[in-house]
């Protein structure tokens, strides 16, 4: 997990840097990371510049009111779901008038959920222009490690998308 953090924390500071570079913010809307990935930004200093804010949207009815996740999307296919991560980072970015939303959601343990095996999480990054990113995740560890794992990876696929903005 040292691996993990390390590189979350790499991954931060670029992402900070890229979005300061470019004058562009970023909210965060998160599940089973549960605020852990709002707390790696925030660590960075000078994060104020770029990052508005977050939303912990653990219950999965919140998804549906602070978001803006569709609730027959919701129902049919639980909240572990690609489509359910898309909508909570293009939700969050609207939400908090953000330039670039990211979001995550899975399981991260003891049980399964939503007929999900522990370890399935869905990240995204929705930017500018209605592009979205999402990634399929199957981690191995505790819960510890499997909402590390996903915070990192969430942090990645950002910092994937704000290099390819800028090429």
């Amino acid at each position: 997990m040292a691996a993990s953090a390390a590189s979350a924390a790499a991954s931060a500071v670029e992402a900070l840097g890229l979005l300061e570079g470019r004058g562009a913010t970023l909210a965060v809307a998160e599940s089973l990371t549960g605020g852990l990935l709002a707390a790696e930004l925030t660590g960075v200093p000078g994060a104020s510049r770029s990052f508005r804010g977050s939303v912990t949207a653990y219950a999965t009815v919140l998804k549906q009111e602070l978001l803006g996740v569709d609730g027959a999307l919701l129902a049919e296919r639980g909240a572990v779901d690609a489509q359910v991560a898309r909508e909570m980072a293009e939700g969050v970015r609207r939400r908090l008038g953000a330039d670039w939303g990211a979001a995550t959601t899975g399981v991260a343990g003891p049980e399964p959920q939503d007929g999900q095996p522990v370890g399935t999480v869905f990240v995204a990054v929705a930017g500018p222009g209605g592009a979205c990113e999402v990634t399929a995740l199957r981690l191995a560890g505790d819960r510890a490690a499997i909402r590390g794992a996903s915070v990192a990876a969430v942090l990645d696929l950002l910092v994937g998308q704000l290099r390819k903005v800028s090429e």
